[in-house]
């Protein structure tokens, strides 16, 4: 079935008004919806409603609600990625098949060892990878849609994970050896994982970690934090995130 988005203030009693131009045009146009077709609708926050297209006009798509019900494809884990920004097409490609995997939000950081340059025009760029994540979204037919925050230094993002109220802090760190992954999500770390639980995971760009970045998040937020191996190899950035969601949806989901 179809799915679309829309805002609260767009859902009247029985009835949802698809008003975005881009999504009317997409679901009348391209998808070459009519009138008595279904389509899925997602309230982006919990609910997923059932409806049928009563009227298409010039300014809006008029759907008739025939069922509503709590997200069913969407995991309860809560997953921050903080992806080193890598170069070229990579931070695509992060984003595309981590919202695939469940990923709640991204959030591209500049570290030591990140190869390209903050010109300040991250702001453009972020418009596509936003437009990128919403139609990954669309295809895997999840409940919301996960967000790609503005890009931050390592400072704001160490200012960030003090805000932030994370269970559990996880570093993939290609020097660690013995601590892996499913070790801290079994809770060897006193994080005491469970679906349904908030992680900040933070992957490093191509050039890895300086090892004072990984030992001022493992200082500042002690038990909470730890740094992880996620297997023999050494995964390139684009990789490290995928793998390492997979890991944690399939430990506390699956």
């Amino acid at each position: 079935m179809i799915k679309f988005f829309v805002d609260k203030e767009d859902i009247f009693d029985n009835k949802i008004y698809l008003s975005s131009p881009e999504d009317r045009k997409h679901l009348t146009r391209v998808l070459r919806a009519r009138v008595g077709d279904e389509v899925m609708i997602s309230d982006k926050e919990a609910f997923e409603y059932e409806t049928v297209i009563e009227e298409i006009t010039e300014s809006d798509v008029v759907l008739r609600i025939t069922g509503k019900h709590e997200f069913s494809q969407e995991p309860e884990t809560k997953i921050t990625l903080y992806q080193g920004v890598p170069k070229g097409p990579k931070l695509e490609t992060v984003v595309q098949k981590t919202v695939e995997l469940g990923v709640k939000r991204i959030v591209p950081v500049f570290m030591s060892r990140t190869v390209v340059a903050d010109k300040g025009n991250f702001g453009k760029k972020r418009d596509r990878l936003q437009k990128i994540a919403d139609e990954a979204v669309k295809q895997c037919k999840r409940g919301i849609i996960p967000e790609v925050a503005d890009v931050m230094s390592f400072k704001d993002m160490m200012e960030e994970l003090s805000e932030k109220n994370y269970d559990a802090i996880l570093v993939a760190y290609e020097n660690e050896k013995g601590y892996s992954i499913k070790d801290a999500l079994r809770g060897g770390a006193d994080t005491h994982l469970k679906r349904g639980s908030s992680i900040a995971l933070i992957i490093g760009p191509e050039g890895g970690f300086e090892e004072d970045e990984v030992e001022c998040i493992l200082d500042e937020f002690d038990r909470k934090a730890c740094a992880v191996t996620l297997g023999k190899t050494i995964l390139r950035t684009e990789t490290a995130g995928m793998a390492a969601i997979s890991m944690i949806m399939y430990e506390l989901e699956l």
